[in-house]
């Protein structure tokens, strides 16, 4: 009875694994359940980040950190830094464990196909909230993100999907956490489609939009959100367009600056004396000081964002809290805190639209109606900016208003802000920083596959061989007319000496005047000698190098030039055109076996 029960749940399990991987409803219901996986990951992280502040600073539990008011001195400026202390020591005691640097999502549909650590994703989760927890300048955007990816990747690998699909599952995790996270599933579908799968496939519209609309609705049921009403925002008028342009463009530099920022507190930290266990606890008490002043500039800023769109506020306060929130911000990073700057360029930016219609209002008065139009405009700005993104942040614009009027006016900043960061700067945040470890990653497009279809996956490795000191007259014997179409000349040690076109074996006639001579040899023939490929070249490297030689084929050689195989210019296309063709069903919605 026993064996017929399992025997009847491993049929179960194949047949729902099945239509897993063989059937788009199977894949909506997968997106479904991801999405509500989600959601689950951002109340659960939310609510004890919620808690830490609570627990440790005191404030109300409905209430924000940054908005906080009367909080003890000595707890703002201590309570960062021995958090900074504890997060460096557990940090290095991960790292000594083996703990390295994780496959985040944009890393591992650009380059593992979907694949993440689900073990890894987690322990970046709880870091993201230990980091925010105790006030260090980072939101928790990258934590939801990593963790819900994770989750879905695992799931994905359980049913064992396809790597187009499992793909799409790591995006449907992401962009169902976003959405969660900003009551938006609009944004979060666009987040999933623009910067976790790179492209906007429309076969993959159906799962997206699944998953962060669950996610979203799970996150509303289990933990309503009821954000602050916006102050009277007005009607962009076509007259403002260059106003708003020109606040793109600044969000853009601001952007950039922001990056580099971090780098270079990185690079100062690297560069100083200070164990990297450290160096978080300096950052934090560099953060509880700037806290000092405004309580802005702690963890993410949620509350800030609400509070300052409407706020009254001079044009130099805003000023001073803007370079106060870049400086904790890329400090809080750069001092080993696990985090990102999403929700931080959500607050910049809208501390840089009203800084900016505060300037426009004391040098060409009565132009910026409405300040707070400014900062919506600022925030989706810079945050595209730095994230990436411009549809994205565009819909949260919507989401947050309602207002399609107002939406079309973020779509020409946004747009503005991302055409000129790649022109000066040519990434975003996460792409820097794949930059920066050498990955030229720059974004989630599937390139993977490139870089696993090497040399060594093609070629063959059965190489017709001559010496090259054989006799031309003893190479055509033991190689007739057809019978091969590459021939390869060793040297008496075994190396390789050069390529031999079959075909040169016999026009090679030797003179009649030489008929006293000594036989020619294979090696008055060799072609290539310098020109091999290597088993790890990736098949573009392969294609680019048989160009260089002008050759249609290639021996494939160790460094130490030892024969292991031979390749062909025309099967090297052939495996490009189809894996290409692959590439192209995905996003067609062909769904090949």
């Amino acid at each position: 009875m026993t064996t017929g029960s399992t025997s009847e749940q491993e049929t179960l399990w194949h047949r729902v694994r099945r239509l897993a991987r063989a059937s788009e409803l199977g894949l909506v219901l997968a997106a479904a359940v991801v999405g509500v996986l989600s959601g689950l990951v951002v109340v659960a992280m939310s609510s004890a980040m919620q808690g830490l502040h609570v627990l440790i600073f005191g404030i109300d539990p409905h209430g924000h950190l940054s908005i906080a008011t009367g909080l003890p001195a000595m707890l703002v400026l201590l309570a960062p830094a021995l958090g900074g202390l504890a997060f460096g020591l557990v940090s290095a005691l991960l790292r000594r464990r083996g703990f390295g640097q994780p496959v985040d999502p944009i890393e591992a549909n650009a380059l593992h196909g979907g694949r993440m650590s689900l073990k890894d994703s987690l322990i970046v989760g709880a870091q993201t909230i230990a980091s925010s927890g105790v006030g260090a300048s980072v939101g928790l955007e990258a934590g939801y993100t990593q963790a819900a990816s994770g989750v879905a990747s695992r799931l994905g690998q359980i049913f064992h999907l396809r790597r187009a699909d499992l793909r799409l599952m790591v995006g449907c995790g992401a962009g169902a956490a976003i959405g969660a996270a900003f009551n938006a599933p609009l944004m979060g579908a666009f987040y999933g489609f623009e910067l976790i799968l790179g492209t906007y496939a429309i076969p993959a519209f159906v799962p997206m939009m699944t998953a962060s609309f669950t996610a979203t609705l799970t996150r509303q049921t289990l933990l309503p959100d009821m954000p602050p009403p916006l102050p009277a925002l007005g009607a962009p008028q076509m007259s403002d367009l260059p106003a708003i342009l020109l606040l793109g463009i600044l969000c853009a530099l601001i952007g950039i600056v922001i990056m580099r920022g971090v780098t270079l507190v990185e690079a100062g930290f690297r560069r100083s004396a200070l164990p990297a266990a450290l160096r978080p606890m300096i950052g934090g008490l560099i953060v509880g000081a700037l806290a000092l002043w405004s309580p802005a500039v702690l963890s993410a800023g949620h509350g800030a964002v609400y509070y300052y769109i409407g706020a009254d506020a001079t044009l130099t306060f805003l000023l001073i809290l803007l370079g106060a929130k870049v400086i904790a911000s890329a400090v809080s990073i750069g001092a080993g805190f696990r985090g990102g700057l999403f929700f931080a360029s959500v607050l910049m930016g809208v501390l840089a639209g009203r800084a900016y219609a505060a300037g426009l209002d004391l040098f060409v008065p009565g132009v910026a109606e409405s300040h707070a139009l400014y900062a919506l405009i600022g925030m989706s700005a810079l945050a595209v900016a730095v994230v990436g993104g411009p549809m994205t942040m565009t819909l949260l614009a919507l989401e947050m208003t309602d207002d399609l009027t107002l939406t079309l006016a973020v779509l020409a900043a946004a747009a503005a802000a991302s055409l000129i960061t790649r022109r000066l700067f040519g990434f975003s945040f996460t792409t820097w920083r794949f930059h920066l470890r050498g990955e030229n990653i720059r974004g989630a497009h599937d390139v993977g596959w490139v870089r696993d279809l090497t040399v060594e996956t093609m070629m063959r490795r059965e190489v017709p061989q001559v010496s090259a000191d054989m006799t031309i007259e003893e190479a055509r014997r033991a190689y007739p007319p057809g019978s091969t179409s590459y021939l390869v000349a060793t040297t008496p040690e075994g190396f390789y000496a050069g390529m031999v076109p079959p075909a040169a074996l016999y026009e090679a006639r030797e003179s009649e005047e030489d008929a006293g001579a000594p036989p020619a040899t294979v090696r008055a023939l060799l072609r290539q000698v310098d020109d091999t490929l290597r088993p790890s070249m990736t098949i573009r490297k392969a294609l680019s190098a048989f160009a260089h030689a002008e050759a249609d084929a290639l021996a494939v050689t160790t460094p130490e030039r030892r024969i292991v195989g031979i390749l062909s210019e025309a099967h090297a296309v052939k495996r490009y055109s189809d894996e290409m063709g692959r590439r192209l069903s995905e996003l067609t919605g062909e769904r090949l076996d």
